[in-house]
């Protein structure tokens, strides 16, 4: 069958193109992608094409579909796979796969899978290590994000903190701790502020989230408010670090002894060095920003490290269980991380908005593959809508969620916006 995708050629080279896909064989699930969120992860592969890590050293001849937070419908089961998939199932995939070692994922090493697709068939690793997983709902867009949300799982899971004696790691975040999660106001910062105040399991006492923007400091406010996390016992500080003397005030507001837990959402030197000058003793930081100079290096106090125990950390990415764990909270209603959205738009948006990434402000970019529709702020609804009925009542929609991106609203989108041909 036909399908259309963006998909790579090289450093800052990626086309919307329609190919055919391989007939489906024994050993393939076809499926239809219906949502795809951009990654930043994505412009960095656009930025360095073959020399990618996931990325094939022929990609510019064998070109490799982009998008890897995806999420659909089962179109197509071969024969060895029928006893576990079904055609009209929903989806969403853990890209990372990690089959006996390998670095290959959709959306970055593969010829016919990716999220910037209409169709796209399973590559035979994602299948063996059950990294196509089953999304049991029909709003898609959370299912899209279940895999950015399932890197900020995995990131409280690799915290880790010691006890005195002993060379056991006690995993994740301490519970009735300090915590701190610094340029968190972006799309995975507002997700781990969201895990961070819900999760059952593992809380903070005290949680104090940082920028230099007032206007999105303000809008975390008003998505996750102080009131709301106190009622849950947490005392919840926004602070704007562009300020005189910002680290001694951090420190302050946990009455000098720093923090248990600081999470850099920035890969920005002065904010890493600032992350390591608060830890506290035994304190754990994650340097959850992937930067793209690999020759990025900060300050860190190794005197703190030697007598004080602090130590660092770093994830890319969650596993399987993490996707599993971020779908059943959302699905649950514990989180959610419809404040990580900020725009929409159709598939033929998606090379704009993946080679301008950087520049586009707000936070996630919400991509429906099977309609037109330019790359538009949720922001811009109500102006639109005073000419087109869709943006209005898409408008009407979210306000009724807080301003958010929400099912009702996607669900009227796929049945009123102009389809993709």
């Amino acid at each position: 069958m036909k399908t259309k995708a963006v998909r790579l050629y090289g450093k800052n080279d990626v086309r919307l193109e329609e190919f055919d896909l391989p007939e489906v064989g024994p050993d393939d699930v076809q499926v239809k992608v219906v949502s795809d969120s951009v990654c930043m992860s994505t412009y960095k592969a656009l930025q360095e094409g073959a020399a990618h890590k996931r990325v094939p050293n022929d990609v510019a001849t064998n070109p490799t579909i982009v998008g890897h937070e995806f999420c659909g419908e089962i179109i197509a089961v071969g024969e060895n796979w029928k006893d576990k998939y079904k055609v009209g199932d929903h989806f969403s995939i853990q890209p990372a796969h990690f089959y006996k070692g390998s670095q290959e994922a959709p959306g970055y090493s593969y010829k016919y899978c990716g999220g910037s697709s209409l169709y796209a068939n399973i590559p035979i690793e994602t299948l063996l290590m059950d990294c196509l997983l089953p999304y049991n709902s029909d709003t898609y867009f959370y299912g899209s994000l279940s895999e950015p949300m399932s890197c900020i799982v995995g990131t409280y899971h690799a915290m880790y903190h010691t006890k005195a004696g002993s060379y056991v790691h006690e995993m994740g975040i301490k519970d009735g701790g300090k915590m701190a999660l610094l340029a968190s106001v972006g799309p995975m910062g507002l997700g781990a502020i969201d895990y961070a105040l819900h999760n059952k399991d593992r809380r903070p006492s005290l949680l104090v989230v940082t920028d230099i923007d007032d206007a999105r400091l303000e809008r975390a406010a008003s998505i996750y408010s102080v009131e709301d996390a106190a009622k849950d016992g947490i005392e919840l500080h926004y602070v704007n670090t562009r300020m005189e003397n910002a680290t001694e005030y951090l420190r302050s507001l946990t009455g000098g002894t720093g923090y248990d837990d600081v999470i850099c959402f920035a890969p920005v030197r002065a904010v890493v060095e600032q992350a390591g000058d608060i830890l506290g003793y035994d304190g754990c930081l994650n340097f959850f920003a992937g930067p793209m100079d690999t020759q990025f290096k900060a300050e860190f106090n190794w005197y703190n490290v030697h007598y004080l125990y602090t130590h660092v950390v770093g994830t890319s990415g969650g596993n399987t269980d993490d996707m599993k764990e971020a779908i059943q909270m959302m699905n649950e209603g514990i989180i959610d991380p419809s404040a990580m959205v900020t725009h929409i738009g159709g598939l033929n948006a998606t090379v704009d908005t993946v080679m301008n990434l950087p520049k586009i402000p707000g936070g996630k970019k919400l991509i429906y593959n099977h309609i037109d529709l330019p790359l538009t702020a949720i922001d811009d609804f109500e102006e639109l809508g005073k000419t087109d009925p869709m943006f209005a009542e898409l408008d009407r929609l979210c306000k009724a969620h807080k301003g958010l991106w929400n099912g009702e609203a996607e669900k009227y989108l796929l049945e009123h916006a102009k389809p993709m041909v």
